[in-house]
């Protein structure tokens, strides 16, 4: 599967990956390789993704600034104020303000 995360600025992540988790309205979900199509909104809470290599990433939504950076654990973290996620056809978009 791919997964692109975008703000109106810039496109912060773009890669192919295993699966990822999302905090969902109703609670967090996971996206599998094969997934149906869903549309939802993001709530306030953390993006895991995980790579293909066996590299795990973690990607905090949460109110503020758009700050990304990574710490020595090769966790990349982005604060965010919302999101929505698309996927359809194997190829997730995560849109962040």
């Amino acid at each position: 599967m791919f997964l692109e995360i975008v703000t109106p600025e810039a496109i912060l992540f773009s890669s192919k990956i295993d699966s990822f988790s999302v905090p969902g309205i109703d609670g967090e979900f996971q996206m599998l390789n094969n997934h149906a199509p869903v549309v939802s909104v993001l709530k306030e809470g953390r993006v895991k993704i995980h790579m293909h290599t066996q590299q795990h990433l973690e990607i905090d939504i949460i109110s503020g600034l758009i700050e990304p950076h990574i710490d020595d654990d090769k966790i990349l973290t982005l604060a965010i104020k919302s999101g929505t996620l698309e996927l359809k056809d194997n190829k997730a978009i995560i849109l962040a303000d």
